[in-house]
């Protein structure tokens, strides 16, 4: 029993204190895509509609390898889902076969 009482108490614990860290990751759409262009020549790769208010955007760099997934809503607000390195880029040739796009 204690044990399990320790668990769910770490775990609020660490669900409590990520709100922070998720909040200073949003801003307005135009200061964060300044910031992937600038900051790490980042460009607009690939995105679509998560819903019909959300849409989904991978910003990367083909000279740094530097890749950013950020969703912004409709009331232009950004925020950054997944950041990393080592990214590279598949073209049409590289789908399987059996598979149109």
């Amino acid at each position: 029993m204690f044990k399990r009482l320790i668990a769910v108490g770490l775990g609020l614990g660490a669900l409590v204190t990520s709100f922070p860290a998720h909040a200073e990751d949003c801003a307005a759409r135009a200061h964060v895509v300044s910031r992937l262009q600038h900051d790490y020549a980042e460009q607009l790769t690939a995105g679509g509609l998560h819903d019909t208010a959300t849409m989904i955007e991978v910003w990367a760099s083909p000279e740094t390898g530097t890749f950013t997934v950020i969703t912004t809503r409709a009331d232009g607000m950004s925020c950054i889902l997944a950041t990393g390195t080592d990214w590279i880029e598949r073209g049409p040739d590289a789908m399987r076969p059996g598979i149109e796009g």
